[in-house]
């Protein structure tokens, strides 16, 4: 039977003097060419970069036993982290932060990835080859440190073993229920700890700092299985209730109202205090008051600012929450961010507080995000040194960037309210409302 095979294998052979015509490559094939190799230089990038953070803690590992290892709470003085897993070096703090700011990190993500290469290069060193090596990627093998940092010295090696091999295309489904097995297999009493301290881990989050324009906010909660049960029940009652009685609303908006109703209701609520000896009333606290912080324009009245969230808000939505039953509405004079009206004391007044927190919505140290709500009050020129109590020379300073600034490695101005010029070992910069510019870089000692 004729297949029809037979011009697939007559083949004549191209003459001697045939020349191959070139290649023609589209512009579609060569972009995706030229995407490849950058992706392959900044592969080989992110590796050499992590090899030397590695090489760069060993050159500022604190002994345990050292004079300089100090607690964090003791202000200007340095002290080793423990940023690894049991058995890793400590590394010095203030290192940390020099390390952090050059590579526009804040503090908190700068110590957490100098502590995913060391759990690399010091607990997973079958995983850490692999990725030097080009096999993992590195993005992905921090990761995996990130699951193993509390696991006992044995566990973390078991991981390792088992891992490293197939680290490339595991998934975190895998890598969480290995590193699970590890902890169970090598300590259980730390497992059944955990298990039994897991109540420990339950919390609501209101999502009330990612609240945008539309004015909503993903709530996030982990419960005890119970109380998810209880107010499950009430939602899903209320929801229906809403339903029957006419709410045209669909089902899921109808259980998101109905959990305002029950906070509602809470917040309304008196509660009597008993004396704990005697049994009497001895005061009635009323429930809590939310309080919404909204800025609108007296002459713009298109869209306002939602305080608490530093948010753009909707009028139309601001409306709607002053016209919500029991709201009282209370009318604030507006700060004069600008201002300078300075106290005799070293203890800072809540109006001056606000002042400052208003201007400078995080820490001025450079790269740092944390919120100047929760950030000490630093005077840029000492109290002491005849420094005024004023928002001209107070700035947001978190407790590890106070303790750096105030041990004399790091100097700062202000040149405006809210702009400030730093001065560390790594460069000068500049930090103002829209971030962190890097002014100067300290070059590298001649050899």
């Amino acid at each position: 039977m004729d297949l029809g095979t037979a011009p697939l294998f007559d083949l004549t052979a191209p003459a001697a003097d045939q020349v191959a015509e070139p290649v023609v490559r589209t512009r579609s094939q060569e972009l995706l060419a030229s995407i490849k190799q950058r992706r392959t230089v900044i592969a080989d990038q992110e590796i050499a970069t992590v090899r030397e953070i590695a090489e760069w803690a060993g050159e500022h590992v604190v002994a345990d036993d050292a004079a300089d290892v100090a607690t964090l709470t003791e202000r200007g003085l340095d002290t080793g982290l423990p940023l690894a897993g049991p058995g890793a070096p400590l590394i010095s703090d203030f290192a940390v932060m020099e390390l952090s700011a050059l590579l526009g990190r804040s503090l908190d993500s700068g110590r957490n990835y100098v502590g995913q290469v060391l759990e690399l290069a010091h607990r997973l060193p079958k995983t850490w080859t692999r990725l030097l090596d080009g096999q993992v990627p590195v993005w992905k093998a921090l990761r995996v440190a990130d699951a193993t940092r509390l696991l006992p010295a044995d566990a973390v090696g078991f991981v390792d073993a088992h891992l490293a091999p197939f680290a490339h295309g595991a998934t975190w489904a895998q890598v969480d229920r290995l590193v699970e097995e590890a902890l169970v297999r090598y300590d259980p009493a730390a497992a059944e700890d955990r298990r039994r301290e897991s109540r420990d881990h339950r919390h609501v989050h209101t999502g009330l700092d990612r609240v945008g324009y539309n004015g909503t906010a993903q709530v996030d909660a982990t419960l005890d299985a119970a109380d998810a049960l209880d107010l499950e029940h009430a939602i899903a009652r209320r929801a229906k209730l809403a339903g029957q009685l006419g709410d045209t609303d669909t089902l899921d908006v109808r259980r998101a109202k109905a959990l305002g109703e029950i906070a509602r209701e809470d917040l309304v609520l008196d509660l009597e205090v008993a004396d704990p000896d005697t049994g009497e009333i001895t005061r009635v606290v009323p429930g809590r008051k939310t309080e919404l912080t909204l800025h609108l324009s007296a002459t713009d009245q298109t869209v306002g600012r939602f305080g608490n969230t530093r948010t753009p808000i909707s009028v139309e939505q601001v409306k709607e929450w002053l016209n919500t039953p029991h709201t009282s509405v209370v009318v604030r004079p507006v700060v004069d961010l600008a201002g300078h009206q300075p106290v005799d004391s070293y203890e800072i007044p809540d109006r001056i507080r606000r002042q400052v927190t208003g201007r400078d919505h995080h820490c001025g140290f450079p790269y740092c995000t944390k919120p100047a709500e929760a950030c000490d009050l630093d005077h840029i020129t000492p109290h002491a040194g005849g420094g005024p109590t004023c928002a001209c020379n107070l700035s947001p300073a978190c407790r590890g960037h106070h303790r750096y600034k105030t041990s004399g490695q790091a100097t700062y101005r202000m040149l405006s309210p809210g702009t400030y010029h730093w001065t560390l070992p790594t460069g000068t910069y500049l930090v103002d409302p829209t971030g962190t510019h890097q002014l100067t870089a300290t070059p590298p000692p001649e050899d």
